[in-house]
């Protein structure tokens, strides 16, 4: 029988430190030697992710934790070599829905619950700039822009309220509605949004080169409170909290 090449004895133990419940370690290889190998691998990849996402953890359990973490390793193939972002891929490899979750104790909100912890250390980490201070006075007759240190986001669950003492089964009727942004100290803060709130900075994505009276009219017509001077109003003093806060400005592309 021919020697197994590098490259095979290379594919052998990969296929052993992701799968060793159904895999071999290379023949010939001292079998403690192989199972450092494959604890170690197994131990950084958990601790790696356990920071990230602590209240999945604490929900799951050890055990539990572990077993999600084992499937990962064995049948995810990650595009990245980067530390920093495996945590991102374990919330896509959730999010595809994979067959070897169909069964199993994971609880119905767990994706979302994972992407919303994801989310903090994103920021975190984020090389993005806040936007400028700008003139609060230009809200109404410029274009504006979301600071990319501001993420409104929705979901299904109320993930900020999800923990150990709290694990629906049934999603309520009305969305989850946040924003998620970077403060200047590099904190991360968590707020929920009204859906007016929420759906202005959406506008502000979709329609760019609107000025903020514009986008306070349009989001007026699809409340059915066109012409409402109280509801204008209402959506300056907003803008204005907004801009205070950074998460809004004055877009970059604006005329003078």
């Amino acid at each position: 029988m021919d020697k197994p090449t590098l490259y095979q004895q290379q594919d052998t133990l990969t296929r052993y430190l992701r799968d060793p419940d159904h895999c071999a370690p290379p023949a010939g290889m001292d079998v403690a030697r192989a199972q450092v190998y494959r604890d170690l691998v197994f131990s950084n990849l958990s601790s790696l992710l356990s920071g990230t996402f602590p209240v999945l953890v604490r929900i799951l359990g050890d055990s539990d934790w572990r077993s999600l973490v084992r499937i990962f390793l064995r049948d995810y193939r990650a595009h990245t070599p980067k530390f920093g972002e495996i945590a991102r891929e374990f919330v896509e490899f959730l999010a595809s829905m994979p067959l070897a979750l169909n069964d199993g104790p994971w609880p119905p909100f767990m994706v979302e619950l994972a992407h919303y912890e994801w989310v903090e250390m994103a920021l975190q980490q984020s090389d993005a700039e806040p936007l400028p201070a700008g003139d609060a006075g230009l809200l109404l007759d410029q274009p504006l822009q979301v600071s990319p240190l501001a993420w409104p986001l929705a979901y299904g669950w109320p993930v900020q309220k999800v923990g150990p003492d709290y694990r629906p089964q049934v999603p309520p009727t009305q969305p989850t509605l946040l924003l998620v942004r970077r403060a200047e100290d590099w904190s991360v803060r968590f707020s929920e949004l009204s859906p007016l709130a929420w759906r202005l900075l959406q506008r502000i994505g979709e329609f760019p080169e609107l000025d903020g009276r514009s986008q306070l009219e349009g989001l007026a017509v699809e409340a059915g409170m066109a012409g409402s001077l109280e509801f204008i109003d209402s959506g300056v003093a907003l803008l204005r909290q907004m801009h205070g806060d950074g998460v809004i400005g004055i877009a970059a592309f604006s005329r003078c």
